[in-house]
């Protein structure tokens, strides 16, 4: 998923179904999963969950916890440990692999169904985030259409310039 090309891109609907699995469009599916069938699937903000490429998503998160343990031998971090506890919990609740299975559905952990706010039955969204695939509930993402589609036109000047 490093190529320009695969960039996740689209917005799909979907609902919930009686055993909380959601359908991923299958054209997402290929560059999500590793060869396992597995893909990480993270709590993004309230009402939205992400769906990472897992060897992408742990080559970031090694990345910044390398700067970490390098800032904790350092001394850099010295009085800061409730930061640290904060992350180690976070860290701790935050992401889990999960199976993608036939037909591009998912099912939806207990913990992460609380997270994102969905029973049985209820409609989702599923979005394109470039690099990465979210699942959002559509309340939630309204929201946060409203707060940042104004700044649609800077955004893309900025990157693109």
């Amino acid at each position: 998923m490093e190529e320009a090309d695969d960039l996740i891109l689209g917005e799909f609907p979907r609902q919930m179904d009686e055993r909380y699995r959601v359908s991923i469009p299958q054209e997402w599916v290929q560059p999500l999963v590793e060869a396992d069938g597995f893909c990480t699937l993270a709590k993004e903000r309230p009402g939205c969950l992400s769906l990472w490429n897992t060897r992408r998503s742990q080559n970031e998160l090694d990345a910044g916890m390398d700067l970490v343990r390098g800032k904790i031998r350092a001394g850099k971090l010295e009085g800061r440990i409730d930061e640290l506890q904060l992350l180690g919990r976070l860290l701790s609740t935050r992401q889990r692999r999960v199976k993608i299975a036939g037909r591009g559905r998912l099912l939806i952990p207990d913990g992460f169904r609380e997270f994102l706010g969905v029973e049985q039955g209820d409609a989702v969204l599923i979005v394109g985030a470039a690099v990465c695939a979210e699942i959002w509930r559509p309340d939630a993402w309204v929201s946060y259409l409203e707060k940042r589609i104004p700044r649609f036109r800077k955004l893309f000047d900025s990157l693109t310039g």
